[in-house]
């Protein structure tokens, strides 16, 4: 009797495969798998030949100049400006200091006498006279010497100028006073008729008016130092009348 094949083996059991846990996932959160992640990976990996960088130029390099050496000449011209400089300033105090230690006064012009001799016309507009005066030139300064450069005396009747007188120079020690005697002479000096009018009346009134302007140019010497600067006069002179005419009332102011 045959004996029949054993039976073949059993085929084996397949493993289970493990289960995923499920997990409950809230409706507000976001779930994103596994494929997707690594998929976006991968493109982040890849080169991007898209995207461009744009590239900042480098910055300028600061460039130093070469030390150059001042020309003397520069140097020279600089100290002989300083030096200038101070001397200005020094002597510019030294004259302020000498100035309010010494106090000068302007010197003074007056009239203390005078005479008309004449007055007449020889037609409407042309007038002739005659006037002598004397003038008093005055240093008042205690410290100061002064010396007159230019002196001039204009004589006018109301605005209109009759005559004028130069006097020479001279120099005038401190308190020091002179008299110059002046003599005006008009000849044929034309006059607006309206002047002529009020100088005839001022005559026959026995009060005659002038007025007498004097221009100085003054030197003030204090030491080392001088000083110049013009003066003006103005005197107003009332009169008799001519042929012995005498003053009866002046005044005078000097200023510079």
């Amino acid at each position: 009797m045959r004996s029949l094949p054993p039976p073949p083996p059993p085929p084996p059991t397949p493993t289970p495969l493990p289960t995923s846990q499920t997990k409950q996932v809230s409706p507000d959160q976001i779930v994103i798998s596994n494929q997707t992640i690594k998929q976006h990976s991968q493109e982040s990996d890849a080169p991007n030949y898209v995207t461009t960088k744009s590239i900042r130029p480098p910055p300028p390099k600061l460039r130093q100049l070469p030390f150059q050496r001042t020309n003397p000449t520069i140097w020279f011209a600089a100290v002989l400006c300083l030096i200038f400089s101070l001397v200005l300033i020094f002597f510019g105090v030294a004259t302020l200091i000498i100035f309010l230690g010494i106090k000068p006064r302007n010197p003074t012009f007056d009239i203390p006498n005078a005479n008309l001799n004449a007055v007449y016309f020889d037609s409407p507009e042309c007038f002739n006279g005659d006037l002598t005066l004397l003038a008093n030139i005055t240093n008042p300064n205690k410290k100061i010497d002064v010396r007159f450069e230019s002196l001039d005396v204009e004589l006018f009747f109301s605005d209109r100028i009759i005559s004028t007188q130069s006097i020479q120079p001279f120099t005038q020690r401190r308190r020091e006073s002179r008299l110059e005697s002046l003599h005006f002479i008009s000849s044929l000096v034309f006059l607006p008729r309206d002047l002529g009018v009020n100088l005839k009346r001022q005559v026959q009134g026995n009060r005659v008016k002038y007025n007498v302007r004097g221009t100085f140019k003054v030197r003030v010497t204090m030491g080392l130092f001088h000083l110049s600067y013009w003066l003006h006069s103005r005197c107003q002179i009332e009169m008799t009348g001519p042929p012995n005419g005498v003053l009866v009332a002046r005044n005078c102011i000097t200023k510079r």
